[in-house]
């Protein structure tokens, strides 16, 4: 008799692992925004950087760093308080990447000024490639990046610390700062009873000779492993920003204690703490009473980077849901030749193209800013409205690139759940929602002619396009109204739109007018792919996405 058997059948129509590129190069409307931005210089290194970033051993590294959660070691063996976290080694080798491509410091000079020659621009373009294979490891990256704009407000400490921030080596030790190759920085301004709200805030700074004494705590610190931080505590004059190292200046461990880590929905990789303070060594950084204006030079920049991430993510879900699709049939046919597919996907293309435009566009206006006066108020109105469209945008666009895939999508064998699980945080973080409406309400009535210029900017720059002048009309009148607040949230993705369409048009001006009739001249229907759009530019479009 024969032996029965139950060994599995042949797997076949499979797509095969989305790795082994290179992210810069399959990646069309990345390039001609870099390049429509002023950062063609950098092809080369943006393309080896692509390579590398695009390798199946840079996507073993992302998983295994969130599966292996970060652990919380409060006390050595002995007894003695030590409040170190601990990371897998796949997260200090994509920690490790990050900093030896530059992410960290290479839009600042080693004196800490900017860098220039589309420094943010390029920088940005590395950003957005890396959230593609592992966002989480961001967090200290951004920050660390971030933290020297509100550093140049005490230069003397910033001339000692780019010492160390400007070097493109990575050091997990556990040492003081001044001992070490490399350091990374983070923040903590959350507290229980204040969040947003940080003028409420109830931790004390208590002077100390030239330094502080800090007692209180955060609820929400990230990173809690960087080198040292930049909190916000009351002292005598008000709210003031310091910076708190992990070692007082004689070597001991600072009186930062960690109750616990956070167990979030995604950033997994990425530890995130709340902490307390026990009259914790602190040195001012600005002057007293000026935290808020201290600090937010260093939160201007990391909502620049929630948007670039959150592009990132939305890209890569994008590239992987057309892979997929190009290789699986399904009814005699690839799905990506099926029309309900391509619509589908063909819309995604066309939202991630306005998006990767729009924060490159954007990051320009942050290397112009110093020397241009147009830009700067660009920057200050744009920031939270791009923040707020961009990042918003990806938990949705992501859910719909998991669909593609299927229950392939849902499971977390893939990177799309990751991706997925992932996106909220850039729309919570750095400010939420209701926030970034509130911030670019009041840029509009702190800066009332700058804002008008640049709405007439935008105006100019969408001219012609289907909807753009009812659109500006609309803008306009909303936040002229007084209850502007209750429609904010609409006038500021109207703004964003509208800068998306402008971005776009640089990029590429038949796509921007795609973009804008199904944007601007009409409400985009509530899924992807409820549009009408011609067989022609459908089939560019996804030739755009991937090769």
């Amino acid at each position: 008799m024969t032996q029965a058997t139950f060994a599995t059948h042949e797997v076949f129509n499979q797509s095969p692992p989305f790795e082994d590129v290179d992210l810069f190069a399959v990646d069309r409307p990345l390039m001609e925004s870099v390049t429509a931005n002023g950062g063609a210089h950098a092809q080369k290194e943006l393309s080896e950087f692509g390579q590398h970033w695009g390798s199946a051993a840079m996507a073993e590294r992302g998983r295994i760093a969130n599966e292996n959660t970060p652990k919380l070691r409060t006390f050595d063996s002995r007894g003695n308080r030590r409040d170190e976290v601990e990371f897998h080694p796949a997260y200090h080798e994509v920690m490790a990447r990050s900093a030896y491509a530059g992410i960290h410091n290479s839009t600042w000079t080693v004196d800490g000024k900017p860098a220039g020659n589309a420094a943010e621009v390029v920088r940005a373009a590395k950003f957005y490639m890396a959230s593609q294979v592992e966002t989480g490891h961001l967090c200290p990256i951004t920050m660390t990046r971030a933290s020297v704009a509100a550093l140049a407000a005490q230069p003397d400490l910033l001339t000692k610390l780019m010492s160390v921030i400007s070097t493109r080596a990575y050091d997990p030790s556990f040492a003081p700062w001044w001992t070490k190759r490399g350091m990374t920085l983070g923040m903590g301004m959350t507290e229980k009873q204040g969040g947003t709200d940080v003028r409420s805030n109830m931790t004390r700074a208590e002077r100390d000779g030239d330094a502080y004494r800090i007692t209180g705590h955060k609820w929400f610190m990230s990173a809690p492993m960087c080198d040292a931080f930049l909190v916000l505590a009351q002292a005598d004059k008000g709210l003031t920003c310091f910076f708190m190292p992990r070692f007082r200046p004689d070597g001991s461990i600072n009186a930062i204690q960690f109750q616990r880590l956070k167990d979030k929905l995604g950033n997994r990789s990425n530890a995130s703490s709340e902490v307390e303070f026990v009259g914790a060594y602190g040195v001012r950084v600005g002057d007293e009473g000026k935290g808020i204006r201290t600090i937010i030079q260093m939160v201007q920049l990391t909502r620049q980077d929630c948007a670039i991430a959150s592009a990132g993510l939305m890209r890569s879900g994008l590239a992987h849901a057309l892979h997929h699709s190009r290789h699986r049939s399904v009814f005699q046919k690839h799905l990506a030749d099926q029309p309900l597919m391509q619509a589908v996907l063909s819309d995604m293309a066309l939202h991630a193209e306005a998006s990767i435009a729009l924060v490159m566009r954007l990051c320009r206006s942050f290397d112009q800013a110093p020397h241009d006066q147009n830009e700067a108020a660009y920057m200050r109105l744009l920031t939270p409205a791009i923040k707020y469209w961009v990042c918003k945008s990806a938990p949705g666009f992501l859910y719909e690139a998991m669909e593609c895939l299927g229950g392939n999508g849902y499971v977390e064998e893939g990177i799309l759940a990751r991706h997925y699980r992932e996106s909220p945080v850039n729309a919570i973080w750095e400010g939420s929602g209701n926030v970034m409406c509130l911030d670019v309400l009041r840029a509009l009535s702190r800066e009332v002619e700058a804002a008008s210029a640049v709405l007439q900017q935008l105006a100019g720059e969408t001219s012609g396009l289907s909807g753009a002048g009812d659109v500006v009309t609309f803008i306009g009148k909303a936040f002229r109204r007084p209850d502007s607040e209750r429609v904010a949230r609409l006038a500021v993705e109207k703004l964003a739109l509208l800068a998306a369409a402008a971005a776009l048009n640089k990029v590429s001006p038949h796509h921007a007018e795609l973009f804008a009739r199904t944007r601007l001249a009409q409400n985009h229907g509530s899924m992807y792919g409820a549009v009408d759009v011609a067989s022609s530019d459908i089939r560019t479009l996804l030739g755009r996405t991937l090769p």
